[in-house]
């Protein structure tokens, strides 16, 4: 898989979790989803859940982002850096269902593979130096 393409899936992971949290809050009410959301009800415990996935997501997008755009600018589309990037996605992608089922634990392993890929990526570029 290409620098490019994981890019563009970890955006689209992102948005996927944005239309989870919101539908899980809100259910499919279209009057609370297209709303002005002024009294918006208490989340479950589902929609908290996914509503501080999301969150997690949104801090990590500042450091996954400016490295895989670094390596695309210093033509590293292929190797580590890509590599890293895909460790990184896949983690994101079992983060959310890991995070959701609520098993102590499982939530913080599989975010720690991100970070490790997040890491992994850094490296790759120091390397590329």
């Amino acid at each position: 898989m290409t620098l490019t393409t994981t890019i563009l899936l970890v955006l689209a992971l992102y948005f996927v979790q944005i239309f989870l949290q919101e539908t899980s809050r809100f259910g499919f009410d279209l009057r609370g989803i297209l709303g002005n959301r002024d009294d918006p009800p208490e989340p479950s415990i589902l929609a908290g859940r996914l509503e501080r996935a999301r969150n997690n997501m949104l801090e990590a997008l500042p450091i996954f982002l400016p490295l895989a755009l670094m390596a695309l600018i210093k033509g590293g589309d292929t190797g580590k850096v890509a590599h890293a990037a895909t460790i990184f996605l896949v983690a994101r992608v079992l983060y959310v269902p890991a995070y959701v089922s609520g098993i102590v634990g499982l939530r913080s392993a599989v975010w720690l593979v991100s970070v490790g890929g997040l890491a992994m990526m850094a490296i790759g570029l120091m390397e590329g130096a």
